[in-house]
C-alpha cells in the first residue's frame, strides 16, 4: 500500500476550546472542524480519484491551490492546518482519504468507490483499506481534441479569466459550442475540457435529466406523489416530484439555500437529513430554493436509476467523463455531489438544444426542454434569475433571448443553453466567497461575438 503524507505545518489545534467559551460554543467549534476535515477529505478524494479515472492527473497541491480556498467561514480557515493522507492502491489509485481533525476521534475518511465516486464516512469510522483495485483508463476524446486559434469568441474567453466579469472570480475552463460543434475553449493550468470538477448546484439540472429519462422509459411520472410523509393522512403525500422540481415543495428548511453540510461533508445519509422536514404551505403555491428538494427527487425514482446505473444513463448521453457521488449508505447526492468535466456539460446542453435527442434515438420525452424551462411554478424573489424544473431561467434577463435556460451551481459552474441560437456555453470556476462571475453579461457578449 502507498502512502502520500502531508505533515501539518504547525501543532493540531486542540479538540478542547478555551474556557471562557460555552458548553455549545465549545460543541459548534468541534463540528465545525469535523466539517472541515470532512470537506477537505472528500474534495481531495473526489479530484484525484475522478481525475485518475478518466485519464488525467490531478495533485493533492492543485486541490489545494482551487477548491480548498476561498470557501465559506468559518471552513476557510480550518481547513488549512488539518493534516492529511492519501493511501493509494497498487496501480496508484487513491484507496481513501483521512483528514486528522482532534485528538482524541478517528480522522475523518473519504473512501473511494470506483465509478461511484467518494463518499465521507460519518465521524467516528475507523479508516481501512479496501480490497478492491480499480484502474485507470482514458477518454478517446481526449486524444482526438485540437487546440482553436482566432475565433470570434477568443477575445470574451481571455476576459472571462480576468476580473471583466466578476472581480476576484477564477474561471477554471470555457468552453463554447454552436450547432454541436465547440466554437472555441480555454482552460487554466491543471485544468481542460476533460478535467472533471464537483458541479456542486448544476447536478440538480443532471438530477431533473435523470428524472426526465426515467419518464421517456416510462418509469416515473412527475405529477405522480413523490412519497413523503408518514403515510396515510400525512399531507406530505400530495408532494410531487414536480413540486420537488420547481423548488415548491412548502416544506421547511432550515436555513437560507438549505445548507445540507451534515450529508455533504458530516457523513449523514439523505434519509436521515432531507426526507422528514415538515409542511409550512401548500404544495406548488411557495418557491424555496432547498436541496432536500432535489434529493427527494433522486429518492422517488431511486428503482429506476438502479439498473442500468447511473454512470451507464450518463454515458448515453455522451457525459463519460461523469460520476455521480453517493453517501455512505448508496444514496445519491443529486443535488451537488456530481463530478463532471466541461465537455460532457457541453454534451448535456446539446441534448436539450435537441429537445431530449440523442442522436436517432429519443433519450427525454418530447417536449422535456419546455418543461424544464418554463416557470410554471412559483417563482425566486427578488432574483435576476426564474426558475423552471431544475434548471434557472434567463427571462429576466436584458440583451438575451428569452428561451435561455441554464444549469448553475456554487462556485462560479454554469451551462447556458440558448436554443434559439442552438449554443452552448460552459463556464467552470472555483470563485471564493463574496465573488460572483456575471454569467447574464458573458452570455450577452458571447451571443453577440456569434453574430
Amino acid at each position: 500500500m502507498i502512502r502520500q503524507t502531508l505533515a501539518a505545518s504547525v501543532l493540531l489545534i486542540a479538540a478542547s476550546p478555551a474556557a471562557a467559551q460555552s458548553q455549545q460554543e465549545a460543541l459548534d467549534a468541534r463540528y465545525d472542524r469535523a466539517l472541515a476535515a470532512g470537506y477537505k477529505a472528500l474534495f481531495l478524494c473526489g479530484a484525484i480519484a475522478n481525475a485518475d479515472r478518466v485519464g488525467q492527473d490531478r495533485l493533492a497541491e492543485h486541490v489545494e491551490q482551487w477548491e480548498l480556498t476561498g470557501i465559506q467561514a468559518p471552513l476557510d480557515d480550518i481547513i488549512r492546518t488539518l493534516p492529511h493522507e492519501i493511501v493509494t492502491d497498487p496501480n496508484g489509485v487513491v484507496d481513501h482519504v483521512t483528514v486528522t481533525w482532534a485528538d482524541d476521534m478517528p480522522p475523518r475518511v473519504a473512501e473511494y468507490r470506483g465509478r461511484a465516486g467518494c463518499a465521507i464516512m460519518p465521524p467516528g469510522t475507523v479508516p481501512e483499506t479496501d480490497s478492491n483495485s480499480f484502474p485507470k483508463y482514458g477518454d478517446a476524446l481526449i486524444r482526438n481534441w485540437h487546440t482553436r486559434i482566432d475565433t470570434p469568441v477568443r477575445s470574451r474567453l481571455e476576459a472571462a479569466f480576468t476580473d471583466d466579469y466578476g472581480k476576484g472570480a477564477r474561471t477554471t475552463s470555457v468552453i463554447i459550442d454552436q450547432g454541436g460543434q465547440v466554437v472555441d475553449e480555454m482552460s487554466a493550468e491543471g485544468f481542460g475540457p476533460f478535467m472533471p470538477q464537483r458541479t456542486w448546484s448544476v447536478a440538480k439540472s443532471i438530477a431533473a435529466t435523470l428524472v426526465g429519462m426515467a419518464v421517456q422509459r416510462g418509469e416515473a411520472d412527475v405529477h405522480a406523489s413523490a412519497g413523503l410523509g408518514a403515510g396515510e393522512g400525512d399531507p406530505r403525500a400530495t408532494i410531487t416530484i414536480d413540486h420537488l422540481l420547481r423548488m415548491a415543495s412548502g416544506r421547511y428548511s432550515d436555513t437560507a439555500g438549505n445548507r445540507t453540510d451534515p450529508i455533504y461533508f458530516g457523513g449523514a445519509t439523505v434519509d436521515e437529513r432531507a426526507a422528514n422536514w415538515p409542511l409550512m404551505y401548500k404544495p406548488g403555491t411557495a418557491y424555496r430554493y432547498a436541496n432536500n428538494d432535489t434529493l427527494m427527487a433522486v429518492a422517488a425514482i431511486k428503482s429506476s436509476l438502479a439498473a442500468p446505473s447511473v454512470t451507464e444513463q450518463l454515458w448515453d448521453i455522451g457525459m463519460t467523463n461523469t460520476t455521480a457521488e453517493a453517501d455512505w449508505q448508496g444514496n445519491f447526492i443529486l443535488s451537488s455531489q456530481v463530478w463532471a468535466s466541461p465537455f460532457d456539460l457541453v454534451e448535456l446542453g446539446r441534448l436539450y438544444l435537441n429537445d431530449g435527442m440523442r442522436g436517432n434515438s429519443r433519450v427525454l420525452p418530447e417536449g422535456w426542454r419546455d418543461y424544464v424551462s418554463a416557470p410554471s411554478g412559483p417563482q425566486p424573489e427578488g432574483r435576476a434569475f426564474g426558475y423552471g424544473a431544475g434548471f434557472w431561467l434567463f427571462n429576466n434577463s436584458p440583451g438575451v433571448p428569452a428561451d435561455t435556460f441554464a444549469a448553475m451551481g456554487n462556485r462560479g459552474q454554469y451551462v447556458v443553453i440558448v436554443p434559439s441560437r442552438d449554443v452552448v456555453i460552459v463556464r467552470r470556476g472555483e470563485d471564493p466567497v463574496g465573488s460572483r462571475f456575471d454569467i447574464a453579461a458573458f452570455t450577452r457578449d458571447v451571443l453577440a461575438d456569434l453574430d
